[in-house]
């Protein structure tokens, strides 16, 4: 996923609602769209350096979306609609093995009451559900952030797929490249942790694969391992 954005480096101030932040470009503070509704508190500190990407104000009330955030040595991006384009990518050019085989795939599939991610056309189809992580403590990268209702019922609608004899799936897109293993963070949602312990026994592929992250691309660099227990 290339980034054709017309980047603005600048500093973090503060995050007064979870939509906005307010950021100092070249002196000026301006007000930036958080393209996120997580928590972000280890993250957005404030005087961490950012990228933020411009935008025309026709249709927008902020000049600026607020996309990468610095943590040490790495960019990690913030902007949760990232994970499915990077996802889309990557299953077009058969970069995520556990996911290949289907002839084709579609996203944002409708089915009674549920809408799906991605839904892969073959001989049995698979469900997948897509979440972008953020959160790194230690080197485990960890989901979610904060309680999450609509995770737990994504995970929910994975499991009566499997329970209908379909194949499903739920995909941990980790944009901070810092993280080296992936687990549901029970501390912050444990009824998602349990959710995501259950899905595992119906037979629900829990994968996570970590990003490059940089300011030209985001990309799949490689699986790194799950613990959900």
């Amino acid at each position: 996923m290339d980034f054709s954005y017309q980047w603005s480096e600048g500093r973090f101030i503060e995050r007064p609602n979870r939509f906005i932040a307010r950021v100092e470009i070249g002196g000026n503070i301006e007000r930036a769209h958080v393209p996120n509704t997580g928590r972000l508190r280890e993250l957005l500190l404030p005087g961490i350096q950012v990228l933020v990407s411009r935008h025309s104000l026709a249709h927008r009330s902020t000049a600026y979306s607020l996309r990468l955030v610095r943590q040490a040595q790495h960019w990690v991006c913030i902007d949760s609609a990232s994970a499915n384009t990077v996802t889309e990518e990557a299953l077009a050019r058969g970069w995520i093995p556990e996911l290949t085989g289907y002839h084709s795939f579609r996203r944002e599939v409708t089915l009674g009451r549920s809408r799906f991610d991605f839904l892969l056309v073959g001989e049995r189809p698979c469900w997948v559900e897509v979440k972008g992580v953020t959160l790194v403590e230690k080197g485990w990268a960890a989901f979610p952030d904060a309680p999450t209702e609509r995770g737990r019922r994504h995970i929910a609608e994975l499991i009566e797929r499997r329970r209908a004899g379909e194949d499903a799936a739920v995909l941990f897109i980790v944009q901070n490249p810092s993280g080296a293993v992936f687990r549901p963070h029970h501390e912050t949602d444990p009824a998602f942790a349990a959710a995501i312990r259950r899905a595992a026994r119906w037979g629900v592929r829990i994968l996570a694969y970590r990003l490059i992250v940089n300011e030209r691309e985001m990309t799949v660099a490689d699986r790194i391992p799950v613990r959900i227990y």
